[in-house]
């Protein structure tokens, strides 16, 4: 393996780390994205994932999207739904970053990068987010669920189009973006032990 290939790989990671975070709020905004960009010729997929850059993935993805992000605004739908979007997101997330590594990389070590640094962190934020929406519909008894579903689209739907166009910064954000609901996550949980306490 060259130093290109190495390259090209590192940057197919930036831009599948990102993408994937994205995956965390919202499964299928990322895919749709990046099946609409590699359309319009911005993002180059491998091809065993040419089905991606075709007017019926786009409009799978969309209408896919579109119902998601309707079912986050119903009350006690948007808590089941996390559960499932945690394996869900995974999933998206390490395919997208397969999609982005070359199909010149051994399959093995292209799947073993897909699943850990797509798949882990689309389950990392995923999880995270749901953890935030619980102690949102503890504390507000749901109201503020809405206002947070709207942030998560509009955050999967932003860091997925930076991490398109500039997949370094996508993958800066990201980070930032992973450390920041961390940080948030300990907040909460300090909270409820004081008040267990």
């Amino acid at each position: 393996m060259d130093a290109t290939q190495i390259a090209q790989i590192a940057l197919a990671l930036a831009l599948g780390v990102s993408l994937s975070a994205s995956c965390g709020f919202r499964v299928f905004i990322p895919p749709l994205i990046l099946s609409g960009a590699s359309m319009a010729g911005f993002v180059d997929l491998s091809s065993d994932f040419a089905w991606m850059s075709t007017w019926q993935a786009t409009l799978g993805f969309a209408t896919a999207a579109v119902a998601e992000v309707a079912a986050y605004y119903i009350p006690a739908v948007d808590n089941l739904l996390d559960t499932i979007a945690g394996p869900a997101s995974a999933v998206a997330g390490a395919v997208m970053t397969a999609a982005l590594i070359g199909g010149d990389v051994d399959p093995a070590l292209r799947w073993a990068l897909a699943a850990i640094a797509g798949g882990g962190t689309a389950f990392a934020t995923t999880s995270s987010t749901a953890t935030i929406r619980a102690a949102s519909t503890t504390t507000t008894a749901g109201l503020g669920n809405g206002l947070f579903s709207t942030l998560e689209a509009v955050v999967a739907t932003l860091l997925s189009i930076v991490a398109i166009a500039l997949p370094v910064l996508g993958f800066v954000l990201a980070v930032v973006i992973v450390v920041t609901i961390a940080r948030s996550i300990g907040r909460i949980r300090s909270k409820r032990s004081e008040t267990t306490a």
